[in-house]
């Protein structure tokens, strides 16, 4: 059994040094740990940092692409690398090295394909109140959108399954921790949460530059993610209140008709026009977006099973220079 942590970095010469001395070289359950790490275009020394520290695998992307393609980058080089399980970590030593061992726990013992570290939100010094309510909320709509239990949805510490990081297709830029625990539950992947600790804080958040800032990326992601996932409930949702409303003008138009004044309230006929024909037009694009979505899921159980597919020709390969070696 191959563990490999990952950690995505962007800038982070100052603080790598001390997250990778926190992380543990041996674990039980596995044969080997391996550690790698994905420069997303960094201008200053970290890929050099990390090799210098002992990093196994280092991989350099030419340009800063973020966060979400790092992340996803890290997950095919790691399955490529042969990992079976593997364990995303940021790079500002945020999270306690120690817990991975707890963290991987139910993933070893097939109770889980995912599980997620959960911080203890309430008791951390360094989150505002504001950003301990936004990640209360956050955590509460892909509760609701994933049909999951995970308790802390913006946690980047968590362990995947060799299985669940096949299946994983990441689109967001912005991040990738809200969209894999909805996608995960679409998928039926059995997630958990883990209760970890925190070290304190070593630099300011890159993704909360700003409360507003995050608020409003965050809810565009959400947005996205439902459009995405659930196309249908989205623009019927939509075409029935763009119908509700334009069903209650033209009633009141008949109204003011009947009683011998519709001539003042033509205006009323144009947008109850409109409501209807947006609700139809809706109605329409909503079924376009679910015949989509289901394609989608029809391309990505074909993206799985070449995974699968390529992974049993390497293991047979493997298997194949091993015995020629003997």
């Amino acid at each position: 059994m191959k563990l490999i942590i990952q950690i995505p970095c962007f800038n982070e010469e100052k603080t790598l040094p001390l997250t990778l001395s926190d992380l543990p070289r041996k674990l039980s359950g596995f044969d080997s740990v391996e550690w790698l790490v994905i420069d997303d275009g960094s201008e200053d020394g970290t890929a050099e940092i990390a090799k210098a520290n002992g990093v196994d695998h280092v991989i350099r992307l030419p340009q800063n692409g973020g966060l979400a393609r790092a992340f996803s980058k890290g997950l095919e080089i790691s399955l490529a690398l042969g990992a079976d399980v593997i364990v995303n970590t940021d790079a500002d030593n945020q999270y306690q090295g120690n817990d991975i061992e707890k963290l991987v726990a139910p993933v070893l013992a097939g109770e889980a394909q995912i599980t997620v570290g959960a911080r203890p939100i309430k008791s951390i010094k360094d989150f505002s109140a504001i950003k301990k309510g936004l990640q209360r909320l956050g955590s509460s709509v892909v509760r609701s959108l994933s049909l999951t239990d995970v308790e802390d949805a913006p946690s980047g510490f968590r362990a995947l399954s060799r299985e669940a990081a096949m299946k994983l297709n990441v689109f967001s830029r912005y991040t990738y921790t809200l969209e894999t625990i909805i996608q995960a539950g679409q998928e039926g992947l059995a997630i958990h949460s883990v209760p970890v600790g925190v070290n304190p804080a070593t630099r300011e958040s890159r993704l909360v530059k700003s409360v507003a800032g995050y608020v409003q990326c965050s809810m565009i992601t959400l947005l996205r993610i439902f459009v995405v996932y659930r196309p249908m409930r989205f623009f019927m949702t939509l075409a029935g209140l763009s119908f509700f409303a334009g069903l209650v003008i033209a009633i009141r138009y008949l109204y003011f008709a009947y009683i011998g004044e519709g001539s003042g309230h033509i205006q009323s006929v144009i947008l109850a026009a409109l409501l209807l024909g947006s609700g139809l037009l809706l109605v329409v694009v909503g079924l376009i977006a679910d015949l989509i979505a289901v394609n989608r899921k029809l391309l990505e159980k074909v993206d799985w099973r070449l995974c699968k597919l390529e992974d049993t020709i390497a293991k047979r390969n493997r298997s194949a220079a091993d015995d020629g070696e003997q």
